[in-house]
């Protein structure tokens, strides 16, 4: 009789660890993305002062045009083949960054203790 409670604070522990982790990779509070290609950091933005704009991102392999507006981000047009990053949408999530291999291309979200200075 005794183990139901047991089981009963397990159950509620587990939840409340479940909702934790999909808020906090959820969370819309996340405003600093980088964008970097082959390992090199091109761009660090705050999304949150960023004014609408596109950007154009060239490599040996090829072109990506990446949007910002109205504070989101996202691969607007690439000339890869199979155009995974622009059918990946906004970047919402620090789970699930927009990446372009063809072109070595990843957008993400960032904290400030990884950057070392805001650019754009």
């Amino acid at each position: 009789m005794k183990i139901k409670p047991f089981i009963a604070a397990a159950v509620i522990i587990f939840a409340l660890g479940i909702a934790g982790s999909i808020f906090a990779l959820t969370s819309s509070s996340k405003n600093l993305v980088r964008i970097s290609q082959g390992g090199k950091t091109l761009y660090t933005i705050d999304l949150s002062l960023a004014k609408d704009d596109k950007i154009e991102i060239k490599c040996s392999e090829g072109t990506n045009i990446i949007e910002i507006k109205d504070g989101k981000i996202r691969v607007s047009d690439a000339d890869c083949p199979d155009k995974t990053c622009v059918k990946s949408g906004w970047l919402s999530s620090s789970a699930m960054p927009i990446v372009c291999l063809p072109h070595r291309l990843i957008i993400e979200f960032c904290s400030e203790s990884d950057v070392d200075a805001v650019t754009r």
